[in-house]
C-alpha cells in the first residue's frame, strides 16, 4: 500500500481501538458489565475527532444523544437482567449511522442538497424500528446528491475516500455510511440501494452490503431516488450483524404502497449436492487487471467450498441494467428534485452537483409513451431472465469492475459511474436480493469484493451462504484490523423471518433421488434430516402402483424402525402437495426414533392385506436396490 494510503487509514482508526467494532461485540460488552452511556459518549467523541473526511452531514450533539439515552432508559425500565434486556431489545444501546436521505424526527434531511433541506416531522419507519429495538443514531451520513450515483463524489459536503486509500473513491451513493462502518466509528449503518448504492461502497471499503428483496423493508420516510426500485440497505462488518439488523427492520408497512414483505425459504430449492453458482460466461473485467485476477481467485474459492461453477449468459441481465440510466426510469428521479433543479440559477444553491443535475433533467427527453415502452421491455426481460434460476441457485459476480481514483471521476464523471453499475443495476429491476462481501486484497492493498445475487425472498439462504463465505475468507473487518474470528460473539443474534413450514416424513418415492422427490423440490421444501421411525411400524410394497410406492402401517406389537427423510415443506404449498397423494396413502402422525412426532406418509391398513411385507429391508431404498440386483 502506498504511503499516503497507509497514513489515511491510520489517521481514521487511531482512536477506535478500545471500542467494540461489531454489533455482537457491543452486546458482549454490555453482558460483561460495560456502561452504555460511557461507551456511547466515547463513540460520539470518536466520530467527531477521528472521522475520515466528509463522512457526516449532521453529527449528533451531546443533547441529541442524551435525549436518546433517556428514551432508552424509559423503555427498559423495570426489566431486570442483561439477558432479558437484550432479548427484548436486540439492538440495546447499539450506535449506528443513517444515510441523509432517511428521516430522523427533529433532524434535518438534505439528501446532500442544501437547497432541499427540511427538518423531518417524524422518523422513517426503519429508524422507528431500530429505536424500538434499542439502537441509537450517531449521525446522518454523506451521500451522492439525491442518491444519484455510485461514486460517492457528488456531494457539496465533501467527497469521502475509501478507508484504504485517500486517492480512491469510497463508492456511493451510501458513501458516508460505508466509511463510518469501515473506520470502526459505528458497527452498522443504514444506506439505500437502487442501482448498487449499498453494494459498491461495501466493496470499496471491505464491508458487507446487504440489499434485501425490494419491498421487504419499508421505504416510508426515505427521499426517493426511484421509488419503484429503492431498497433500504444495511452496511455492516459481518454478515451476522447485517442479518440481525434486517431481522429488526423488515416487515409490512401499511403506509408504503411498495411494501411487499414475504418471508422466503430458509434454504435453496434443492435436495442435496453442490450449490450451483452462476458466473458470467463473458466477463466485463479487463483481462489482465487486478480485479480479473481476484475474481478468478474468488471462483476457485467457491469451488473449494464445494460449490459448482456454472457459466451463464448475462446478455439479458446487461440489457436490463441498461434500462436504469438509459431508459425512462431516470424520470422517477425528476419527481423528487426536478422542479428544484429547473429553478432559476439565483434561487437554488450553487452546490447542486452538475452531474446530478444533468441526469435528473434528462427526464425531459422521455415521454409518457417512452415510460410504457420501458415497462413493456422490462416485463419481457423479467420473463427471459426467470429461466436463470432453472440453471443455477445463485449468481456470483464482481461487485464492481474496477476501483476508480478521484482523478478518474474528474476526467469522466458520467462514464465511470455508468461502468460501476455493470453487475448491480439489474438486480432491483428484476426484484432480486443481493449480498456484497469482501473477497480479497489487490497487490496495491485495496479491497476486492464480490456479490451473491439470489431470487426474490431468498434473503435468508443468501445470508447463510455469505456467513460461510466470510468465515472462510477471514479478512480484516473493514479498515479496523479486527478479523471476523477475533470479533467475539457470545450473544446470539437474530435471523430474518422465513416462511412457516410443516415437517413431513417421507418413506418411499419422495425420498431424495426417487421419482417423486421433485414434488417436494418444486415447492421449496428442504431436507431436514435422515432418520428412522420408532420401532412401531410394518412396511409393505403396494402392488400395482406407478411409480412403485410403499405403505407404512403402525402396529401395536412386532414393529420395527423404518428409514425416513424429514422434509420442511412451506405451509403455503401443503395443500397442493396433499392433492397429489393417492389413496390408500395419506398424511398422518409418525413417531420418529427420538420420540418426536411429525406428519408423514401412512397407509390405510386394508390396502396391505395382500401386499408384500418388506419390513426386513428397513426402508424403501434398500428394498428397491434389492429389486435392481
Amino acid at each position: 500500500m502506498q504511503g499516503s494510503n497507509r497514513k489515511h487509514l491510520s489517521m481514521s482508526l487511531k482512536h477506535n481501538t478500545r471500542l467494540p467494532v461489531t454489533v455482537s461485540a457491543w452486546l458482549d460488552s454490555y453482558r460483561g458489565g460495560a456502561d452504555p452511556r460511557t461507551l456511547l459518549m466515547k463513540c460520539l467523541r470518536q466520530a467527531r475527532d477521528a472521522s475520515p473526511s466528509a463522512t457526516w452531514i449532521y453529527l449528533a450533539t451531546d443533547a441529541d444523544l442524551e435525549k436518546q439515552l433517556e428514551a432508552l432508559q424509559a423503555m427498559v425500565s423495570g426489566i431486570s437482567g442483561i439477558d432479558e434486556l437484550i432479548k427484548r431489545f436486540p439492538l440495546y444501546a447499539i450506535p449506528y449511522a443513517v444515510k441523509d436521505n432517511i428521516d430522523i424526527a427533529g433532524v434535518p434531511t438534505t439528501a446532500a442538497c442544501p437547497a432541499y433541506r427540511y427538518v423531518a416531522g417524524k422518523s422513517a419507519l426503519v429508524v422507528q424500528r431500530l429505536q424500538s429495538a434499542g439502537a441509537l443514531w450517531i449521525g446522518k451520513s454523506n451521500l451522492d446528491q439525491f442518491a444519484t450515483g455510485l461514486v460517492g463524489t457528488r456531494s457539496p459536503y465533501g467527497k469521502p475516500a475509501s478507508v484504504f486509500s485517500a486517492d480512491h473513491i469510497s463508492g456511493g451513493s451510501s458513501s458516508g455510511s460505508a466509511v463510518a462502518v469501515a473506520a470502526g466509528l459505528v458497527p452498522f449503518a443504514l444506506g439505500t440501494d437502487t442501482a448498487g448504492s449499498g453494494r459498491v461502497p461495501a466493496a470499496f471499503n471491505q464491508l458487507v452490503g446487504l440489499k434485501p428483496t425490494p419491498g421487504r423493508v419499508s421505504a416510508s420516510g426515505v427521499v426517493p431516488a426511484c421509488r419503484t426500485l429503492d431498497c433500504v440497505s444495511v452496511l455492516a462488518l459481518t454478515v451476522d450483524d447485517a442479518a440481525h439488523v434486517l431481522a429488526v427492520i423488515e416487515g409490512v408497512d401499511a403506509g408504503d404502497s411498495y411494501s411487499n414483505f414475504k418471508p422466503g425459504p430458509v434454504d435453496w430449492k434443492r435436495s442435496a449436492g453442490a450449490l450451483r453458482v452462476g458466473v458470467p460466461k463473458v466477463s466485463r473485467l479487463e483481462p489482465d487487471s487486478e480485479y480479473a485476477a481476484q475474481y478468478g481467485k474468488a471462483l476457485e474459492h467457491a469451488k473449494a467450498l464445494g460449490h459448482a461453477i456454472v457459466p451463464v449468459d448475462f446478455t439479458a441481465l446487461h440489457r436490463t441494467a441498461d434500462l436504469l440510466y438509459s431508459g425512462p426510469w431516470v424520470a422517477e428521479r425528476h419527481t423528487v428534485a426536478g422542479e428544484l433543479l429547473k429553478a432559476a440559477p439565483d434561487s437554488i444553491d450553487p452546490s447542486v452537483d452538475p452531474a446530478v443535475r444533468s441526469i435528473i433533467l434528462s427526464a425531459d427527453n422521455f415521454s409518457a409513451a417512452d415510460a410504457f415502452r420501458g415497462q413493456y421491455e422490462l416485463k419481457q426481460l423479467q420473463v427471459e431472465t426467470r429461466s436463470v434460476w432453472d440453471e443455477v441457485d445463485v449468481l456470483l459476480v464482481p461487485t464492481a469492475p474496477v476501483h476508480p481514483r478521484f482523478t478518474d471521476i474528474a476526467e469522466d464523471p458520467l462514464g465511470v459511474n455508468r461502468m460501476l453499475g455493470i453487475y448491480t443495476n439489474f438486480v432491483n429491476l428484476l426484484g432480486w436480493c443481493a449480498l456484497a462481501l469482501p473477497a480479497g486484497t489487490t497487490a496495491y492493498g485495496l479491497p476486492f469484493g464480490v456479490t451473491f445475487i439470489a431470487p426474490a425472498n431468498h434473503d435468508v439462504p443468501i445470508a447463510a451462504l455469505g456467513r460461510e463465505w466470510q468465515a472462510s475468507i477471514d479478512l480484516p473487518l473493514g479498515g479496523t484490523g479486527v478479523k471476523s474470528g477475533d470479533a467475539g460473539m457470545v450473544t446470539a443474534l437474530r435471523t430474518p423471518a422465513v416462511q412457516k413450514t410443516l415437517p413431513v416424513a417421507v418413506v418411499g418415492a419422495h425420498l431424495s433421488g426417487m421419482p417423486l422427490n421433485g414434488q417436494l423440490i418444486e415447492r421449496g421444501a428442504r431436507l431436514l434430516m435422515k432418520t428412522t421411525t420408532a420401532p412401531h411400524y410394518r412396511f409393505y410394497a403396494l402392488p400395482g402402483t406407478v411409480p412403485p410406492k410403499p405403505g407404512m402401517v403402525r402396529v401395536a406389537a412386532g414393529g420395527c424402525g423404518i428409514e425416513v427423510e424429514v422434509w420442511d415443506l412451506p405451509l403455503a404449498h401443503v395443500g397442493s402437495f396433499l392433492a397429489l397423494i393417492p389413496s390408500p396413502l395419506a398424511l398422518g402422525s409418525v413417531e420418529l426414533s427420538n420420540g418426536q412426532w411429525v406428519h408423514g406418509f401412512l397407509c390405510e391398513s386394508h390396502a396391505v392385506t395382500n401386499a408384500e411385507d418388506i419390513s426386513r429391508f428397513g426402508g424403501w431404498r434398500s428394498y428397491m436396490q434389492s429389486r435392481a440386483a
